[in-house]
């Protein structure tokens, strides 16, 4: 069996050192562990130098401090005390980063348990060195491939750790080794969960890699594993206890490429870890679902709860903007006149005729209404008389839809003529016949019909504004209500921006007028202002209430990250040892819960979208706009980037050795 030895990762800067200098050389090293004030030293002071090429094996029993000194060895534990020479350059103060770069670009790990990535094929768990050392994806990919099929494991490419025998793990978990140039293959118990046929086979595969200029380091308990090594080093409570030293060498040392810069791009790191985050979601789909569920819920809960705030405030705006933002209404109330009881009957035609010399003032409208019977034919209807004056449809901008309305001559010859909302040529014409022309009895008086009014829909205390009729004041003062005092006066001012100067001037002419204020005006485009902001304060609470259901499905991402990062502790020690940095498995995990909150966004649109349309098919009133949509989408992105990073930052902080000892 022949092993393709090209490497494709750098080495350190340090193995361009003479080949004949040692490799690694420990001095002094101490490992002391602690529990609380409990301190237990493993190692005593382990002198050791290792040379390229070397088939070493380290033997001892359990506790004797093998696994340990392995862990020291591969850069995956600093000693306590003491020095650690790498090709002559002294790693034990090297940085967390610094030594994932040293394992990346010198170390292969074979372990006994394969630590193969589960939800990961046998090609994609081989090229894991390979993404952390920059490799373009094309090539790292044909490079693992070629791996595998000169192990054996042509057929298997494709085929996840539980659809393979032990054997072929262990042929992944070397070819991973591999992957980077393994100059230094570091196999802790490799035969150790193998049957006898399976660990021949691997004992022989790391033959031929010594062979080749692997340096090759074994850590076994047995000695039948041990009589294939060059070298046996045995180690005795923390102690080395025989060491023959250095042999003959099977093979000269492997070339090595000087060390240059992590050539990942952000893109492509960030491409990586995107793709690594979907096989870990797919793995478990109905928990990825469930924490799905909350951020569809909140995306879908806001969207659906500012479309409906949204819609009532428009509809508010709508109808009041409808019955125009140029408008002063001008009511009587109770004054000081006549002591108890004084009447408001204060209200002339003639006020109006004095307003509309106001300057600014586009038109003053009397009106005087109450409730009539409207007959035609055989059909009575009771409905809400208007008598105004003729500049009615222009301050009021209510526009007649057929025929015309009454003019001023009309209101000056006290015409017996009407102009009728279209709910009450529905009730009185029910047949659809054209009304214009007909005549009808108002209170028993004949009145003709010249028009008919557009639709207004119905008004923001929501009355049916279409429910009237309109008469001349004159007319329906003197034959329909007796009276010449007025309900109102509407005033039309020209320029809106000038509309609070035009009601102080109007109030202050009544008051001359009346020589008392005995009268209330109301700006329209301030209750326009209010009654806006009270619609925006009630689609904010909305809205607040909706954002709890985002803020819960958050901390249900946070959670289940929490339990990703327990459940994976054993694969993020498999990343750290192939080479992954804190900001790799950070922005690894990061990257999850972002994708889980994107995608759980983009669902809950569409939710949000489907719901408030459903609503607005029901006769509620909903507006879209893309400010809500994209308000709640970014804060599902956001929540998954904030509750995400204390995982991602748990997971980033675990101890290599720590992490692939979890269980």
């Amino acid at each position: 069996m022949k092993i393709d030895t090209e490497l494709n990762a750098s080495a350190p800067a340090v193995l361009e050192r003479a080949n004949t200098a040692s490799l690694i050389e420990l001095a002094g090293v101490t490992k002391t562990y602690r529990t609380g004030d409990l301190a237990v030293e493993v190692l005593h002071g382990i002198d050791l130098a290792l040379y390229p090429g070397e088939f070493v094996a380290i033997v001892g029993a359990s506790g004797s401090g093998k696994s340990t000194l392995m862990n020291i060895l591969g850069c995956l534990d600093r000693p306590t005390t003491g020095s650690y020479r790498f090709m002559g350059e002294d790693v034990s103060s090297f940085g967390r980063d610094e030594l994932a770069r040293l394992r990346r670009e010198a170390f292969g790990f074979v372990f006994q348990s394969y630590n193969l990535i589960g939800g990961a094929t046998a090609t994609q768990n081989v090229e894991i060195p390979a993404i952390y050392a920059g490799t373009a994806p094309a090539k790292r990919r044909e490079r693992a491939e070629a791996l595998l099929r000169t192990l054996g494991l042509a057929d298997r490419l494709e085929h996840k750790p539980n659809q393979l025998s032990g054997g072929q793990q262990q042929r992944v978990s070397i070819a991973r080794a591999l992957m980077n140039g393994g100059q230094i293959i570091l196999a802790d118990e490799p035969t150790g969960a193998l049957d006898s046929r399976s660990g021949v086979e691997v004992m022989a595969l790391l033959n031929e890699l010594s062979r080749k200029g692997h340096t090759v380091i074994v850590i076994t308990h047995s000695q039948e594993v041990a009589q294939h090594a060059h070298r046996v080093i045995e180690i005795r409570d923390g102690v080395i206890v025989s060491d023959p030293g250095p042999g003959a060498r099977a093979g000269g040392p492997i070339a090595e490429r000087p060390h240059g810069h992590d050539t990942r791009s952000p893109l492509g790191a960030l491409v990586e870890a995107a793709k690594a985050a979907g096989r870990a979601l797919r793995s478990n789909l109905f928990r990825t679902a469930l924490t799905l569920l909350g951020i569809v819920i909140g995306v879908g809960s806001v969207i659906a709860m500012l479309a409906v705030g949204d819609g009532a405030k428009q509809a508010v705006v709508d109808r009041i903007s409808g019955m125009g933002t140029n408008l002063l209404l001008i009511r009587p109330v109770a004054g000081n006149r006549g002591g108890m009881g004084g009447s408001i009957a204060t209200m002339t035609p003639d006020d109006a005729e004095a307003i509309a010399a106001v300057p600014n003032v586009l038109a003053a409208v009397p009106e005087l209404g109450g409730n009539v019977t409207a007959r035609f034919g055989n059909m009575d209807y009771q409905t809400q008389a208007t008598s105004t004056s003729a500049e009615f449809p222009l301050a009021r901008n209510w526009p007649v839809a057929r025929g015309i309305f009454f003019s001023r001559a009309d209101v000056r010859s006290y015409a017996p003529v009407v102009v009728l909302g279209t709910t009450v040529v529905s009730n009185l014409f029910p047949d659809g016949s054209d009304p214009i022309g007909r005549h009808v009895v108002l209170n028993n008086v004949l009145f003709q019909v010249i028009g008919v009014m557009g639709d207004r829909g119905a008004s923001p205390q929501g009355a049916d504004q279409d429910d009237v009729v309109f008469v001349p004041y004159t007319t329906g003062g003197l034959r329909l209500f007796g009276q010449r005092f007025l309900r109102n006066i509407t005033v039309a001012v020209d320029d809106v921006a000038r509309i609070d100067e035009t009601q102080d001037a109007v109030s202050k002419l009544l008051e001359v007028r009346h020589r008392t204020a005995d009268f209330q005006i109301r700006n329209m485009a301030s209750l326009l202002e209010t009654a806006t902001a009270t619609q925006n304060t009630l689609t904010i609470l909305l809205g607040s209430i909706a954002a709890i259901s985002l803020l819960v499905g958050g901390i249900g991402v946070m959670n289940i990250m929490l339990v990703n990062v327990t459940e994976r502790t054993r694969e993020i020690g498999v990343r750290m040892a192939t080479g992954a940095r804190m900001r790799d498995i950070m922005q690894q995990f990061l990257t999850e819960a972002m994708a889980v909150s994107a995608l759980g966004g983009l669902i809950g649109v569409a939710g949000g979208l489907g719901a408030a349309a459903l609503i607005g098919a029901l006769g509620t009133p909903v507006k879209f706009s893309i400010f809500p949509v994209a308000l709640a989408f970014g804060c599902a992105f956001a929540t998954g980037l904030i509750f995400g990073y204390m995982p991602a930052r748990k997971a980033a902080g675990l101890d290599p050795v720590v992490a692939l000892a979890s269980e």
